[in-house]
């Protein structure tokens, strides 16, 4: 079952990279028919579409941990969850993700990167402050469980991405309208101002569209692994039964990366079921009830 998941991730993962490229080629090429390069516009939008899938792919992890201003773990400050961590980590089989922590006291966590080799789990000081030893312990086998299922290179690849395509999306905007400003008559600025309204209409359909594809169902099955690796339901259950009891929202999340986090961080803020990126945690925790 897991093998197949990871297997249905990688290549998932693979037609994402495809379509980014693809999407950004055809923004950078009308882009550079704006600015008059002819023929070189199609060599052009392929060698910046390659570069920015390739620095964006090798540089996610460190993209999102930015956004989210999370900081690296000490031994001093965090030794609590550094010893949980070590110790799933050995049980599980996997090699020590980095640990960093978001000064927040909204209690959250998420994890990110490409691969268990290059993996990041992040801990909020909220959630470190009010969960138990084996809440805790359920919280990280639950991102360590991502880790393992490559749920993070799916769920980071897209964050990126998306982000990168709505940049996009107003860059086109701006040169569209300037360039029907300066020219009226300019075929390539009503071309490029066509792409731009388009890009803009698309980018968060497609990013909403994404991220639903990729949340809710991995979320249980996050939830059920990490019930294997601690063989203790009742750690997750009582931190996913805290985690819906707080309703204090996280300061430092953003709409791209909300969907990484193992709760909703918007508490709080009325989603629609049909475009909320996580499952219902009384659905998780009655599911976590029936596992024996």
């Amino acid at each position: 079952m897991i093998l197949r998941d990871v297997r249905k991730n990688k290549i998932e993962s693979f037609f994402i990279v495809s379509i980014f490229i693809i999407v950004i080629m055809i923004g950078v090429y009308y882009t550079c028919l704006y600015f008059n390069f002819g023929p070189f516009s199609a060599i052009i939008a392929f060698v910046l579409a390659s570069i920015t899938a390739f620095i964006s792919y090798y540089n996610s992890d460190k993209i999102i941990l930015t956004l989210n201003g999370a900081r690296p773990a000490t031994e001093e400050q965090d030794k609590l969850i550094s010893t949980i961590l070590d110790n799933l980590c050995i049980a599980a089989g996997l090699p020590r993700p980095k640990l960093y922590v978001i000064e927040d006291s909204a209690p959250n966590a998420f994890a990110t990167g490409r691969n268990p080799e290059h993996a990041v789990i992040c801990f909020t000081t909220g959630l470190i402050e009010k969960m138990d030893k084996y809440e805790l312990e359920g919280v990280m086998a639950h991102e360590l469980a991502h880790i393992k299922n490559y749920d993070i290179l799916l769920s980071t690849i897209v964050t990126v991405f998306v982000g990168f395509v709505v940049i996009l999306s107003d860059t086109l905007v701006r040169f569209a309208f300037l360039g029907r400003s300066r020219d009226s008559e300019s075929k390539s600025g009503g071309v490029v101002a066509i792409v731009a309204i388009i890009f803009l209409i698309l980018s968060p359909i497609f990013g909403v569209l994404m991220k639903l594809a990729i949340s809710r169902k991995r979320e249980y099955l996050a939830d059920s692994s990490a019930v294997e690796l601690t063989r203790n339901p009742e750690g997750l259950k009582s931190a996913l039964t805290k985690l819906t009891l707080d309703t204090e929202p996280l300061e430092a999340a953003n709409k791209s990366t909300a969907h990484m986090y193992i709760v909703n961080p918007f508490k709080g803020k009325s989603v629609s079921s049909l475009f909320a990126t996580h499952p219902p945690l009384e659905k998780r925790i009655e599911r976590l009830q029936n596992i024996q």
